[in-house]
């Protein structure tokens, strides 16, 4: 593979030019040996890096690749990694170790890591230094570069290492292969710019930046005409949206511009950060017909004391009365939220007051997750000489208060009809779909599948634990 033609390179400057020369290969292999060459893809993490592997997707396959889902038989494996929790980590260095074997059977097999992860020093350091076999290490910054490391790695052989900390390609050109015709993520900004003690976000994601309000719009237009029903508005804290821009636009301007678009959908959009959500925006989404009565509001803590040592920025207090002006404003309204046990210093009278919060708002869901220390961080440095154990029977005894509380919402639901995007094939039984409420509500109803793509209505049934089941009425857009 590294005696190609250098005459190709014709000194290639731009993406477009990279990915020619790798497409090129990609042919000449099919023409050699009737070989379609394969890609396979992982994401690990939040919907960002989902979105983020729908442009790698879609830049592999513009030089050539056909997507796979064995990744013992491809041409190029490609992890995009996640860097939020230590047990995430583990799993890419265990998937990672798991294709040595394959490697050593297929030389001609290039391994790639991307994202978060890999965006850290440390752990490219780690990959360069004990997982020799990876050939291509490129951070969050640097996805646009895939298609010149790629044909450096075909063309001249050895490893390529990009985590660069600033943007090294402009993202609004990167083609995008989407996971699904149903739902359409589109990122509205990146980064991050909050620095709380816990998070490593800031570090990996680097500063807030805001898509042009001008492009995102175009964007959503081309999904709606392509026939997309739910668009899901991305970032690290869509409340910062537009801060950056000249003139400044504020997230609920977005909104307002989004949902006077014509078409037959729905918006969602994470995450909503507590200091910036603002009375403005909740009348917004109140008043916008094509906006979900749905927020994801992570509160991470009820304690004022741990909430400061969070670097979060506001109080309790100043939470709940979010929470009591949306429930006055927006009838139905759902809250979602993030929830962290066993932050450094955190008390039994610390956990109480989180305790008593969730019991106060009555989540439709939660987001909990222990306390994971990460590199680079404030909290890092803090003691934590709470037990494990403790921290443990903390959660627990969490999680078991918001599965009764969810349970409850979805008990209240039966005998009452919800409008559902049909989006998919359902779990529980044969010939059943899946879809969502407008509250987020996950629902499963016997239908034909010629109804995915649709908004129905559906009488609920049954209650579970992490869905409602009901049956069809009839295909509705009200």
């Amino acid at each position: 593979m590294n005696n190609i033609n250098q005459m190709e390179m014709k000194q290639p400057h731009t993406r477009e030019d990279y990915s020619a020369l790798v497409r090129r290969h990609t042919e000449r292999l099919f023409s050699l040996y009737g070989k379609t060459a394969t890609a396979f893809i992982r994401t690990f993490g939040c919907q960002q890096n989902v979105s983020d592997s729908e442009k790698l997707a879609g830049m592999l396959s513009e030089m050539g690749y056909a997507m796979t889902d064995d990744p013992l038989s491809a041409d190029v494996v490609l992890f995009n990694t996640c860097a939020v929790r230590e047990n995430a980590e583990d799993r890419v260095f265990g998937n990672v170790g798991a294709l040595k074997a394959a490697k050593e059977q297929n030389r001609d097999m290039i391994i790639a890591l991307c994202g978060c992860m890999t965006q850290q020093p440390h752990i490219a350091e780690k990959l360069k230094t004990s997982y020799p076999y990876v050939d291509l290490i490129f951070g969050t910054h640097s996805i646009g570069r895939l298609p010149e490391l790629l044909w450096k790695k075909i063309s001249e052989g050895g490893r390529f290492v990009d985590i660069s900390q600033e943007e090294t390609c402009p993202r609004e050109d990167l083609p995008v292969l989407r996971d699904g015709s149903v739902r359409a993520w589109v990122p509205v900004m990146y980064g991050c710019n909050n620095f709380c003690t816990y998070c490593v976000v800031p570090l990996v994601r680097g500063r807030e930046r805001s898509r042009e309000l001008s492009d995102i719009v175009r964007e959503v237009e081309g999904l709606i005409q392509a026939g997309y029903k739910e668009i899901g508005l991305l970032g690290q804290n869509v409340n910062s949206y537009g801060k950056t821009l000249n003139p400044p636009v504020t997230f609920a301007q977005l909104l307002e511009t989004l949902n006077a678009l014509p078409g037959e959908f729905i918006i969602r959009f994470t995450t909503s950060h507590p200091k910036d959500c603002t009375h403005e925006l909740i009348d917004t989404i109140a008043r916008c017909e094509k906006v979900c009565k749905h927020i994801h509001l992570p509160v991470q803590s009820g304690s004022n004391r741990i909430l400061k040592a969070m670097n979060r920025k506001y109080t309790a207090e100043q939470y709940l009365e979010l929470i009591d002006y949306a429930r006055a404003k927006i009838p139905n309204v759902a809250f979602t939220s993030d929830i962290i046990v066993g932050f450094p210093g955190e008390t039994e009278e610390d956990f109480e007051a989180t305790y008593r919060l969730i019991e106060r708002v009555r989540y439709h869901s939660l987001f909990t997750f222990l306390y994971s220390k990460r590199e680079g961080t404030k909290a890092a440095e803090l003691p934590d000489d709470t037990p494990h154990s403790v921290k443990q029977a903390r959660f627990d005894r969490m999680l078991a208060l918001q599965r009764k509380i969810g349970m409850e919402h979805h008990e209240n639901l039966v005998g009452h009809t919800v409008r559902v995007l049909a989006e998919g094939k359902g779990k529980t039984a044969p010939g059943r779909l899946t879809g969502k409420t407008e509250q987020g509500v996950i629902v499963e109803f016997d239908a034909d599948e010629s109804l995915i793509g649709s908004f129905v209505s559906v009488r609920v049934t049954q209650a579970l634990l992490w869905a409602v089941v009901g049956t069809l009425e009839t295909k509705s857009l009200i």
